[in-house]
């Protein structure tokens, strides 16, 4: 066995490189089952972030189904999610570029079956009866208003004629049509609510001519989130719901609601995205399912009669789209060890089969930093979650009493929750001696409604609190460096990084992807989906301006001494680039060490190999600078002004 050499924390050379993250790497989204046939989608860096749906067929062949140059990807609420459906074999998909929806049978090329106009399209599903598509709907072809939103229905026949079935509200999401296809449900929800604040669930009776009458509200309520409307195979409507504090799944049939879950566990997600499923239909009596606790994702088997729940064993810790059909069921599960995959279930014979992965990378354990899930007491003696990734390389250990340097990551969101999966952006850094807390701060998922509304009013506080005392309960523990303390978050994460650097003294450096300096630029600029999402987290704008006001870094960049670096994509329009341009002028200006890399043609998140590649290793550099480390590879140098 060969000794680990000694070198300090942030020089150790790791095999997990941006060129292993980017082009060995791809994201797997959305699943669909058709027949015996599996269908999902795939994001690839190597191919400038284009969405590909892929099939393995009943032979366990894989082969792509969209050609290049199509996308399959919608902006509907700007986030997208739920981008195409399959029906006997065709797929049915949004076009990134044009956002219409295309038409592709087999071998064929996709043919656009929606005009070319400035509309988006969405959460899909397929009316048999009357031959058509009822998904989400958003006209954008008035640019002087707000977006519209609603339910229509696409002939496939024809002109393809679009037909409005329901109308009058901000947000609708989820349509679903029962088994006989004589009654729709959906959800709905208003401004200024999130899907995760206050939902409705109504059902309509479809009429011969399509439209929809005797529509009624089963569940919903101010203060109460619904979840993923499905019918189950004998015609009855299940949902999850928030009502007692704990997304749980429940039953509407004989005009009334009962619950089938009544555990202090999360059965629901926070809807950023369309189609999102936590449980699925193996058949009228059994229902799959995963849910959360203490952020630990874990599957189980729901029985629709005695409504007995069983966990079935998986070595998975985080778990989605999740899809069944007789006896088997197919998620995307991965876990501190294993990276995301596309996994089927055999209901019978318990066997796992991996049938994509998103990397074929494979690296030794002694590589791998496992997440050490902490408690700790934070502002007013609550309790705040994180997950803490202590540097590990089996080539290297650091000199006696050295302690290594921190990056506290702020989650984006910001409701939203962080995940025990396997993480090579996290590796990165633990694999090069650099410590990493994960936080789950106040306003996170996964702990119930009551620790998700600790950021009503409050953010730029709770969030920032926690991050803040999560370091300082490391740095008294022994684990870390307290003169070596960063903090980096992408979007909402981005503003929780600048509050932190701006409004506290803890962090020495920090790194801001695409994060909002200016909360009223951020109201002013924004899309509709999140357009009025502040009022909740901070307050009604324009009567509380001043909180506002107070609130955003950019007024207050006086205060920020310590060396911070901004990534913006230039073509987002979720965080306008105009935000990150601000602070920088402001930084610059006052003479505070600043570094900027903006990136042409990328969006909110960065999709393209390249850029994924260029900001991770800027970060390295970036830190490598400013808490004086040398590192162990050759890195294009990043400008740093003032330094």
């Amino acid at each position: 066995m060969i000794k680990p050499e000694v070198v300090s924390y942030g020089s150790w050379r790791s095999p997990i490189t941006t060129d292993l993250i980017t082009a060995r790497t791809i994201g797997l989204g959305q699943i669909a089952l058709d027949g015996e046939d599996i269908y999902w989608s795939e994001l690839r860096p190597s191919e400038q972030g284009r969405n590909v749906v892929v099939r393995r067929g009943a032979n366990g062949e894989i082969s792509d189904i969209t050609p290049t140059p199509f996308n399959v990807r919608t902006r509907v609420h700007e986030y997208g999610g739920s981008s195409f459906l399959v029906v006997d074999g065709t797929v049915y998909f949004s076009n990134f570029i044009d956002q219409r929806l295309y038409r592709q049978d087999t071998d064929t090329q996709p043919q656009a079956i929606t005009p070319s106009a400035a509309t988006r399209y969405a959460d899909g599903i397929f009316d048999r009866q009357h031959n058509r598509i009822i998904c989400v709907y958003e006209d954008h072809t008035d640019a002087a208003n707000e977006a519209i939103n609603t339910l229509v229905g696409v002939e496939l026949d024809g002109d393809h004629k679009i037909q409005v079935l329901v109308s009058g509200n901000d947000f609708y999401a989820s349509p679903r049509l029962s088994p006989d296809g004589l009654r729709l449900a959906w959800l709905t929800w208003n401004h200024p609510n999130m899907p995760w604040d206050s939902t409705e669930l109504w059902v309509g009776e479809l009429k011969a001519d399509g439209s929809l009458g005797n529509t009624q509200k089963i569940a919903g309520d101010l203060d109460e989130s619904i979840f993923q409307p499905e019918w189950s195979p004998d015609g009855k409507l299940y949902f999850v719901s928030d009502r007692t504090g704990w997304w749980n799944i429940y039953r509407w049939q004989d005009e009334n609601v009962e619950a089938l879950t009544q555990i202090k566990a999360e059965f629901g997600q926070p809807q950023w995205n369309f189609g999102m499923s936590t449980y699925a239909f193996e058949s009228a009596n059994r229902i799959i399912c995963t849910y959360t606790q203490q952020g630990i994702w874990y599957l189980a088997s729901l029985d629709t009669v005695t409504a007995q729940l069983e966990l079935i064993n998986t070595p998975y810790t985080a778990i989605s789209s999740l899809h069944a059909t007789s006896n088997k069921v197919v998620f995307r599960g991965s876990s501190p060890t294993e990276l995301a995959a596309i996994i089927r279930l055999d209901l019978t014979t318990k066997k796992l089969e991996v049938l994509r992965r998103s990397s074929d990378v494979t690296i030794d354990a002694g590589y791998l930093s496992l997440p050490e899930a902490i408690e700790y007491e934070t502002a007013d003696g609550k309790t705040a979650h994180a997950l803490f990734y202590s540097p590990q390389n089996l080539d290297y250990t650091a000199p006696a009493g050295e302690k290594p340097p921190l990056i506290v990551n702020s989650h984006g969101g910001p409701t939203a929750a962080t995940s025990s999966s396997l993480s090579f952006g996290v590796q990165y850094w633990t694999s090069r001696g650099i410590a990493v807390l994960d936080v789950n701060y106040g306003g996170s998922t996964g702990y119930g409604r009551e620790y998700r509304q600790r950021l009503d009013g409050q953010w730029g506080i709770v969030d920032v609190d926690d991050c803040v005392f999560g370091a300082r309960y490391l740095v008294e523990r022994g684990d870390v460096d307290g003169d070596r303390l960063a903090i980096s978050g992408g979007s909402a994460g981005g503003y929780t990084t600048l509050c932190a650097l701006t409004f506290r003294d803890t962090f020495k450096a920090g790194a801001s992807y695409y994060g909002v300096s200016d909360l009223e630029a951020l109201v002013r600029d924004t899309h509709k989906f999140e357009s009025r999402y502040l009022d909740r987290l901070v307050g009604a704008y324009p009567q509380q301006r001043q909180i506002y006001q107070q609130r955003s870094p950019i007024n207050f960049s006086d205060r920020l001494a310590c060396p911070v670096i901004f990534f913006q994509g230039l073509e987002d329009r979720v965080v306008p680039p105009n935000q990150t341009e601000a602070m920088v002028t402001a930084l610059r200006t006052k003479g505070v060490p600043v570094a900027y890399l903006p990136f042409e043609a990328e969006e909110h998140g960065f999709r393209k190999a390249p850029n994924i590649k260029r900001s991770l290793s800027a970060e390295l550099y970036f830190y490598s600078r400013i808490f004086d480390f040398e590192i162990a590879e050759s890195i294009e140098p990043v400008v740093i002004e003032n330094f």
